[in-house]
C-alpha cells in the first residue's frame, strides 16, 4: 500500500498522497526523482494524466508547463550549485519514452561524473544505478529537498 502512489504519480499528486511533492505549481507538480545517482534529480508531472504530450495542452496550459519547467530548472541548479561545488548544469528534457504523460526530467549534472558520461545523456548511465539502493530517494536527501522547495519559492512569479 505504501507505494501505490508509484503506479499513479499524479492522482496521488492530486490527492496529497505522492511524498515525492516538492511544490504545486501553476501547469504541475515539482517532484524529486526516485533515484538520485546524480542529487538534485526532479521531474515536472503535468497535473492532469490524460495528457501524454505537449501539444495535448492548449496554448496557455503549455507555455506554463514550460514556465514551470524553467522554474524547475534553476531552483535545481541553484539548489545544487549551493550543495556541491563540482556541479556543471541542468539538463532539462521532455522525452515520454517510458510512462505515458506528460513530465519534464531535470538532470543536474557534475564533475565528478565519470569521464567518459560528463559530456553525455544522463540514460548512458549505468542501467543498475536506477535500481541500486545505494542512489535511492530517502531522508538523506530531504536537505536538498528543502533546498530545492526553497528555491522554487523564491521564483514563484509575482501575481
Amino acid at each position: 500500500m505504501l507505494d501505490d502512489w508509484r503506479t499513479d504519480r499524479i492522482g496521488s499528486a492530486l490527492r496529497g498522497e505522492n511524498p515525492t511533492v516538492l511544490r504545486r505549481l501553476d501547469a504541475g507538480f515539482a517532484v524529486i526523482g526516485d533515484v538520485q545517482f546524480l542529487p538534485g534529480y526532479s521531474v515536472l508531472l503535468v497535473d492532469d494524466p490524460a495528457v501524454e504530450r505537449l501539444s495535448d495542452l492548449p496554448r496557455d496550459k503549455r507555455l506554463a508547463f514550460l514556465s514551470d519547467m524553467d522554474r524547475l530548472g534553476e531552483a535545481v541548479e541553484r539548489a545544487c550549485r549551493r550543495s556541491d561545488t563540482a556541479f556543471r548544469r541542468a539538463n532539462l528534457e521532455i522525452l515520454g519514452n517510458t510512462d505515458a504523460f506528460l513530465h519534464a526530467h531535470v538532470w543536474p549534472r557534475f564533475e565528478w561524473e565519470p569521464s567518459h558520461l560528463v559530456g553525455r545523456p544522463v540514460w548512458l548511465h549505468p542501467r543498475s544505478r536506477w535500481s541500486d539502493e545505494r542512489f535511492a530517494l530517502g531522508p538523506r536527501h530531504d536537505p536538498l529537498r528543502e533546498a530545492i522547495g526553497s528555491e522554487l519559492d523564491r521564483l514563484r512569479p509575482a501575481r
